[in-house]
């Protein structure tokens, strides 16, 4: 196997620190099997909606969130399967 070279390194764990906060760990969590809008994200996870749109902010930028609008409401969906494979495999590996 090869070793990453510096900046996927800084890249790795970049992405990794991302998963690090239990907000976006929840928010990931929700939107596993169906975009939704920050009220509802904010209902799920019991957070306030600046606290989620903070949260989503990073996310996106990250690219791990997507969104998409409709008329003035905006719907955040996973960025890719990626996202949701990663989010199984740390499950996976809690459990075990």
């Amino acid at each position: 196997m090869n070793l990453l070279n510096d900046d996927k390194t800084i890249d790795m764990a970049e992405l990794f620190k991302i998963f690090g906060d239990s907000t976006r760990i929840k928010i990931i969590n929700v939107l596993l099997d169906s975009e939704l809008c920050v009220c509802d994200i904010a209902n799920k996870v019991n957070v306030s909606q600046s606290a989620v749109s903070h949260q989503l902010r990073i996310l996106k930028q990250s690219k791990l969130v997507k969104y998409r609008k409709d008329g003035n409401c905006i719907y955040y969906s996973l960025a890719d399967d990626h996202v949701k494979k990663i989010f199984m495999l740390g499950c996976e590996h809690i459990n075990e």
